[in-house]
């Protein structure tokens, strides 16, 4: 049976969804959004962070388990009002300037914060995905986080406990993103999309969100993404625009493609620490690109050569079948 779009009722298998980053931007990222931008240390949507800034859209809440360097980013180009995190960092490599002068000072301005847990991060992608109105967890019994998040509740469990009484349990609310923004290694026109090495909640926040735009290394006929269907984590149907943007991940890394730029991460800490750095690197590297692919070009192909990985190839399956 052919699967349908969510937004049109067409054959999903028939439709070609691929854009420019600009055009799907433009399209899917408005003003006052509540944005999800989702990868997890590796394949992390840095290009569309790059558009979004280009574009300059305001009052953003936006969505990232792992906040890290795009969000800074985008923070410090005035593109986000509130943010909606369980972790905020340089990912090993030190701090996000940008952020804690938000969060800490409200320098230039102030930044909501909404803190989860990874794992209450995660339930509420459940929750989301499966129009759930709340996602149970244990997990914050004895923290301190119920005190700084009006929005981790308790209710009772309409079943009986190992005492035999009716247990209090702490729950996390959905979130339902306008927008969903992942990167992954490659997929089909119609949106099937394959992604593998480190993954994370991608899937989830796709299904939990109105409208999902995939950002892939490179876009590959269906047979290809057939030869392989296991590897297919987020399918057509869930996705409404496919963006070809190689080394779009960068300063992560897409297994296979490109290694993660360390130096780069150390640098930001300096970077960001030092507002009028940051901006000065916002209007070279952001603002004086006209896309990812100028800002590609002028890191030079030298570059690209020190983060070239070479091959370590997966074990063929056989999916065979009767004739």
């Amino acid at each position: 049976m052919a699967t349908t779009d969510r937004t049109d009722g067409t054959q999903a298998g028939r439709k070609d969804k691929t854009m420019s980053m600009k055009a799907a931007v433009a399209a899917f990222v408005h003003d006052g959004d509540t944005v999800c931008l989702e990868g997890f240390t590796h394949l992390i949507p840095t290009a569309a962070g790059h558009e979004i800034i280009r574009q300059g859209r305001r009052d953003l809440t936006v969505v990232r388990m792992t906040a890290d360097i795009v969000v800074d980013q985008m923070i410090a180009a005035g593109c986000v009002t509130r943010l909606v995190s369980s972790f905020v960092g340089n990912s090993s490599a030190g701090s996000l300037g940008e952020l804690r002068r938000r969060v800490e000072s409200a320098d230039p301005e102030p930044l909501a914060f909404e803190e989860y847990s990874h794992y209450g991060m995660i339930c509420r992608y459940l929750a989301g995905s499966q129009r759930l109105p709340f996602y149970p967890l244990r997990s914050y019994g004895g923290s301190d986080l119920p005190s700084v998040n009006s929005d981790l509740r308790k209710v009772t469990s309409p079943y009986p406990g190992p005492d035999g009484e009716p247990e209090q349990i702490y729950v996390v609310p959905p979130v339902n993103p306008d927008v969903t923004i992942i990167h992954a290694q490659r997929a089909d026109r119609s949106g099937n999309t394959q992604m593998w090495g480190l993954t994370g909640i991608q899937a989830e926040a796709v299904y939990a969100a109105r409208k999902a735009v995939v950002v892939v290394e490179e876009i590959v006929d269906d047979e290809v993404i057939r030869s392989d269907p296991n590897r297919t984590l987020v399918p057509a149907h869930a996705v409404d625009a496919v963006v070809c943007c190689p080394r779009g991940a960068h300063p992560s890394f897409a297994q296979g493609y490109y290694d993660r730029d360390n130096a780069f991460y150390r640098a930001w800490s300096h970077i960001s620490k030092d507002p009028r750095r940051l901006q000065d690197w916002l209007d070279e590297w952001v603002h004086g690109t006209a896309d990812h692919a100028e800002y590609v070009d002028k890191l030079g192909e030298e570059f690209w050569a020190g983060l070239a990985v070479g091959e370590a190839l997966s074990e063929p399956v056989n999916y065979g079948r009767r004739l």
